[in-house]
């Protein structure tokens, strides 16, 4: 099973003998290319033109970020670029307000579901949310239904922590220990998404909730937020509560942000859950969290063909 690779501590990362080796202060360590799925460099890492040769061969992403954990930037290797018909089928359903708007209220219905699921798995009252009714006729109408999710969302999820206090988003700088997780926690989410998207042939810039500007990747933006619910807010909520990242794990200036050990316990308890495996109602049989994103991926590029009509994920676990 080929796995993500995370760099939290700056170094050099270099081919070796026809693998990868990274070296850091103290630190010298070979890493099996052929297990590996992407590289997340989350810290500040040299990659070498015989590591770029390497990852571009065996067709693995490296996402870029700045030491707080803001997307600075990906290398997608040649051969996961998006395909022709598939992208005009995009802008097809994009340019075609009916299409579009049947895709964004999809994605938001995916949404509630997974805030739902997690709610209830916290022991939250989700009322509010299930009485929320996805009926609107553009995209900014949904968009509003969105905002009024997300916000009701936010004041139960605080409802479900007992070490810290959080009483909703404020993200640049974050505002408080349980924002800073979140942001941390999103920003890779993001490139574990735009990944799935280049493993499908889907163009990433494409979006249908989210509007589309130059130079952002914002259909990972609909997808991944179908996901945040059940797994950076899971994870977030889990490791708080069982101590397991702690007060000791933040730093204060111009906003808090995740120490070092922070970021590795962070990181380290958001691949777990990707890798958790749940049973799969349709296939009837126990597949991982992160199989499931590239699934949903699929289910949309099918609709988008015209093969099947799309239907959001609706989280069960």
């Amino acid at each position: 099973m080929k796995r993500p690779l995370y760099i939290t501590k700056p170094g050099i990362l270099r081919c070796f003998k026809g693998t990868l080796r990274f070296e850091g202060e103290g630190i010298k360590r070979t890493i099996p290319v052929k297990a590996t799925s992407e590289v997340f460099c989350l810290a500040p890492v040299t990659l070498t033109s015989g590591a770029l040769r390497l990852l571009s061969r065996e067709g693995i992403p490296v996402h870029c970020y700045s030491t707080r954990g803001n997307y600075r930037g990906s290398f997608i290797p040649a051969d996961s670029n998006p395909c022709g018909s598939t992208l005009i089928a995009q802008v097809d359903h994009y340019l075609d307000a009916e299409k579009r708007c049947y895709i964004a209220t999809q994605f938001i219905e995916g949404i509630k579901a997974s805030m739902l699921s997690l709610l209830r798995s916290l022991g939250i009252d989700t009322r509010e949310i299930e009485v929320v009714e996805i009926k609107a006729e553009t995209p900014n109408e949904l968009l509003g239904l969105e905002s009024q999710l997300w916000r009701e969302f936010y004041r139960l999820f605080g409802l479900s922590l007992k070490h810290f206090r959080f009483d909703g988003r404020k993200r640049r700088p974050p505002g408080d220990e349980v924002n800073a997780m979140i942001s941390y926690g999103n920003a890779v989410l993001y490139g574990v998404i735009l990944s799935e998207i280049h493993k499908t042939c889907l163009n990433p810039t494409v979006s249908y909730l989210h509007e589309p500007r130059d130079g952002r990747n914002s259909l990972v933006f609909d997808i991944a937020d179908i996901f945040k619910p059940i797994t950076v807010f899971r994870v977030t909520s889990r490791m708080t509560n069982r101590r397991e990242i702690q007060e000791e794990h933040f730093k204060r200036g111009n906003g808090v942000y995740l120490t070092d050990e922070g970021k590795r316990l962070l990181v380290e308890g958001f691949n777990r859950e990707l890798e958790r495996k749940v049973r799969h109602p349709q296939l009837k049989r126990y597949t991982s969290v992160r199989y499931i994103m590239r699934l949903e991926l699929y289910s949309f590029r099918n609709h988008i063909t015209g093969k099947r009509k799309y239907k959001s994920l609706r989280a069960w676990w």
